[in-house]
């Protein structure tokens, strides 16, 4: 993946947020993994927002097939995510708990990030 986000590199919803600095693809099971951690941490404070969504399908052959015979089966989904983009948007707590809560979001995520707040 070459090139920065063009799109969904601003931040809309929330006042703090999570900004990727890498291009990746962040399977559905990182994506909910990151959910979860915030809104552990958050403790039913504020509204949170995720920005990316899983709509590439990531195929798989099985091991020992022979060549031939179709696609194979979908294994995962990903989010095709850019430098730029961003990943989780938080509102209407403190920005100690953002701070902390999205620290916990970026270490279940496979690329580095940062914390960014609205202007």
């Amino acid at each position: 993946m070459t090139g920065i986000s063009s799109r969904g590199n601003h931040i809309c919803f929330g006042k703090y947020a999570l900004q990727a600095l890498e291009p990746a693809w962040i399977t559905s099971r990182q994506i909910e993994a990151g959910r979860r951690a915030m809104i552990r941490k958050a403790r039913r404070g504020g509204k949170i927002w995720i920005r990316i969504f899983p709509d590439k399908v990531v195929t798989a052959r099985s091991a020992e097939t022979r060549m031939g015979s179709g696609k194979g089966s979908p294994k995962y989904w990903v989010a095709v995510v850019k430098p730029g983009r961003i990943l989780y948007e938080i509102r209407g707590v403190s920005k100690e708990i953002a701070r902390k809560a999205l620290s916990l979001v970026a270490s279940k995520m496979p690329i580095r990030t940062k914390f960014i707040i609205s202007k």
